[in-house]
């Protein structure tokens, strides 16, 4: 069985703090240079890569002197300002060792939100692929506060592989891959070799955060190659100092974790609707919502909504929850929030009456709708 990277086009390439940094002792330059010797050998294969590299804030706590982890959000963001630099630099070095350019891109969640500012950073990274430049990728730590404290840069290498829709997704880490139980306290545990990307069971053995450098953890790296597959890319979670990993895999040799899509590729407005990480707002369904919605593949009605949470105005993406507060789809609301809490629990005949005017006669209709 040979590994999905070795028929992969287009790839994303997420390296963690702990590769990156060498554990926290600083860049660990010849690290750097070896993934970039690989990357090279991947562009002669014809391959695409796109880098997400953490790094930034580790790299800057050194710098600054910092021996743990800062709490302060500000001294984070100067964390991230000063490591930032050497990232940039080192890379920059390191690729152009082998005549390659790379570019800088810094994202937030909110940039992927926003729907011009989405198609925007779609248009920029298939341009530089299209011109033979490596992105490097992290998020804007220096600036965003919620992507410093909730963010994960696995998170982020699945939504660089939905917007610009990879193929595959490589987690390079410092474990071997996805165990049946934590090796460290379990010595019954072996290593899952390959598994279907969204499968409930891979996320109760993934447990919790790992290194004390980085914000993820193997359960952080399931969840990306669930949102990952969304779009058809199949994952690969790997350890990062493995000799020649990346064109071992490209050889089509299977190392680590292959977690594999099952499922086609979205259209593309329905995947920038599902990744949104935060809406501005909620609907609350009834059992008979919540069946029509992920059984039948419907619209939501208003008559469905029993509770409506947050302030958001018509064409905003929200999200459906059951009454659980389990969510089930996002969408594009045709009403504000205040229309919504005048006609739920109404029969969509009554819209009219109520509001004076009828945007539709669902609050969500299919077309603008998606399964969570």
């Amino acid at each position: 069985m040979n590994s999905v990277i070795q028929k992969a086009h287009r790839i994303i390439i997420k390296v963690g703090s702990s590769l990156v940094t060498n554990d926290g002792r600083g860049l660990d330059h010849a690290a750097i240079a070896r993934w970039a010797a690989q990357i090279a050998a991947l562009r002669a294969l014809g391959k695409q890569v796109v880098l997400v590299s953490s790094g930034a804030i580790a790299e800057g706590m050194l710098r600054l002197g910092f021996e743990q982890r800062p709490t302060d959000i500000h001294e984070l963001q100067a964390c991230a300002a000063v490591g930032q630099m050497g990232l940039a630099q080192i890379y920059e070095t390191s690729f152009r060792a082998h005549a390659l350019g790379t570019a800088q891109v810094l994202l937030t969640h909110a940039d992927l939100a926003d729907r011009e500012r989405y198609l925007n950073a779609r248009s920029t990274l298939t341009t530089l692929l299209r011109l033979g430049v490596v992105p490097i990728i992290n998020e804007n730590d220096t600036v965003v506060t919620d992507e410093i404290k909730f963010g994960d840069n696995d998170t982020l290498g699945a939504l660089v592989a939905n917007l610009i829709e990879a193929d595959a997704l490589i987690i390079l880490t410092d474990q071997q891959g996805l165990y049946s139980a934590d090796p460290r306290k379990d010595p019954a545990a072996v290593l899952i070799q390959h598994g279907r990307a969204g499968d409930p069971s891979l996320e109760a053995m993934a447990g919790g955060a790992g290194s004390s450098l980085g914000r993820g953890g193997m359960l952080t790296k399931i969840l990306a190659a669930r949102r990952a597959a969304k779009s058809g890319a199949h994952t690969v979670i790997a350890y990062g100092r493995e000799a020649q990993v990346l064109e071992r895999l490209a050889g089509g040799e299977c190392i680590g974790t292959e977690l594999s899509a099952q499922t086609g590729h979205l259209t593309a407005r329905k995947q920038w609707m599902a990744d949104h990480l935060h809406t501005v707002g909620q609907v609350v369904l009834d059992a008979g919502a919540v069946q029509k919605l992920t059984g039948e593949g419907k619209s939501l009605l208003p008559i469905g909504v029993i509770a409506v949470k947050g302030e958001f105005g018509r064409g905003a993406v929200i999200t459906c929850i059951n009454e659980q507060g389990e969510a089930l789809a996002r969408g594009i609301c045709n009403y504000t929030s205040g229309e919504t809490r005048r006609i739920m629990r109404k029969p969509s005949s009554e819209i009219e009456a109520i509001l004076g005017f009828v945007e539709g006669k669902e609050l969500i209709h299919r077309d603008n709708l998606v399964l969570v």
